[in-house]
C-alpha cells in the first residue's frame, strides 16, 4: 500500500476524535484524524508525522493524519483502514474469483467475503 501526496508535519493538538491540528512548515492546520481511538501514548505535542493530502475538493480538510512518531520506536500508522486495504492487495494476488470487502453477513458484518470456484471464504 502506498500513500500519496504526503509530508511531514509537527503534531500540535488533538481538538477531538477527527480533527487535530499540526504545523506544517509554520502554518497550523486542521486535518482529519484517520483514527478515532485515543492514541494518547502517540499524539504528543511536537512530535513529528505524517500527512497524506486529499484530492477531493469538497472535503473539510485537506489533509489526513497517517503515521506519528513515538520515541523509541518510529513512525506508527494510525490509518485505521490500512489494515484492510493492505489485505485486500493481498487477497487479489491470491487467485480468488470475488473478493467482497466489508460483506454482511446476517446481522454482522465481515472484512471479506472470497470465492474460488466453489469454494466460499469468509
Amino acid at each position: 500500500m502506498q500513500y500519496q501526496k504526503t509530508i511531514e508535519i509537527r503534531f500540535l493538538s488533538r481538538s477531538n476524535r477527527f480533527i487535530a491540528q499540526m504545523d506544517i512548515n509554520g502554518r497550523e492546520e486542521t486535518v482529519h484524524v484517520k483514527n478515532t481511538g485515543r492514541c494518547r501514548e502517540l499524539m504528543i505535542p511536537n512530535s513529528r508525522g505524517i500527512l497524506s493530502e486529499s484530492d477531493n475538493p469538497a472535503r473539510k480538510t485537506r489533509y489526513d493524519l497517517i503515521a506519528v512518531e513515538k520515541a523509541g520506536l518510529g513512525l506508527v500508522n494510525i490509518d485505521s483502514q490500512a489494515p484492510n486495504k493492505v489485505m485486500e492487495e493481498w487477497l487479489t494476488g491470491q487467485g480468488h474469483d470475488l473478493i467482497q470487502p466489508e460483506y454482511t453477513y446476517g446481522k454482522s458484518r465481515i472484512d471479506f467475503y472470497m470465492e474460488r470456484g466453489e469454494l466460499k471464504y469468509w
